[in-house]
């Protein structure tokens, strides 16, 4: 499948760098076009910079083959290290604490043995948590499991919160959504299915984000919440650094680092200790910070 899946990604990258220019309305994607080594595939690293809404975010498609290190071949328990690997991947910071950071990937990986799967997930990661938005976030993640396997939202949710989950906080890093990885064909599910159930978790991103932006977009803050904002940025750097599977993955197999590295905001803050005030609405959110919250109602 990997030539039709390629193709998909690319073409979706294009349809969600269209969409995100559309509603900032401040700037444009810049593309960084490159090459792994002769033969071996590359990628397009679409960055987006100082907008109307977006601080920094990128929309990064990439399709490489390879050999994988003899480490990483058995962590993925492959006795063959030849390998190709298509996705697309995404993270989007915000100007205003009041907008969340979203994050997004869908991938497809062939071993050289022909075993294949699909991975992915989408997940929210508001500065300030809004209640009802968190449960649109998830009810609308839900309905889109659902049209495929009524078993895929609540395997798919555990899994983020599991994931997103930063042990050296005891917190998780924003309010999850689905995560899934190694789908493969089974004999009940095709391979061809699973890729439709990722085509519309890719095809669910756009419009649920840029309502939420649209909602939140010129709602006024202050520089005390800006502060908080750049602290919880500084969290979402702790997980993506020290816990992010995906980054030490390509970290370690030779990956283009940075593109690996843009998931990383471009302003973020450490204070010593910091505790919000009783009561605040700091405070709320980190009440909200917790695994098996039930944000979808039905």
């Amino acid at each position: 499948m990997k030539e039709e899946v390629e193709v998909w990604f690319k073409s979706f990258q294009d349809n969600l760098c269209n969409a995100l220019e559309t509603c900032d309305g401040g700037t444009v994607f810049k593309e960084d076009t490159w090459q792994k080594d002769p033969g071996e595939g590359g990628g397009r690293t679409r960055i987006i910079q100082n907008g109307q809404v977006l601080e920094k975010g990128g929309v990064l498609f990439s399709a490489v083959t390879g050999s994988l290190p003899t480490a990483a071949a058995k962590a993925l328990l492959l006795p063959d290290t030849n390998f190709f690997a298509t996705g697309v991947s995404v993270v989007l910071h915000p100007q205003s604490p009041m907008v969340p950071i979203i994050h997004m990937n869908v991938r497809y990986f062939e071993a050289g043995n022909g075993e294949a799967w699909f991975g992915g997930g989408i997940d929210l990661t508001p500065i300030y948590v809004n209640p009802e938005q968190a449960a649109f976030f998830h009810q609308s993640l839900k309905n889109t499991c659902d049209q495929h396997n009524l078993a895929y939202y609540p395997e798919f949710k555990k899994w983020a919160d599991d994931y997103f989950y930063i042990t050296h906080r005891q917190e998780t890093r924003g309010i999850g959504g689905i995560f899934f990885d190694r789908l493969q064909a089974t004999p009940d599910i095709t391979l061809a299915q699973r890729f439709s159930f990722v085509q519309a978790v890719a095809n669910t991103f756009a419009p649920v984000y840029t309502q939420i932006i649209n909602q939140n977009r010129h709602l006024p803050y202050n520089q005390d919440q800006k502060q908080w904002q750049l602290l919880r940025r500084g969290r979402y750097v702790e997980f993506n650094l020290a816990l992010d599977r995906g980054t030490r993955f390509g970290l370690e197999t030779g990956g283009r680092t940075e593109s690996i590295l843009m998931s990383l905001p471009a302003q973020a803050a450490w204070e010593y200790n910091y505790t919000p005030e009783p009561g605040s609405a700091e405070a709320q959110t980190l009440q909200y910070l917790k695994k098996d919250i039930n944000w979808a109602n039905n």
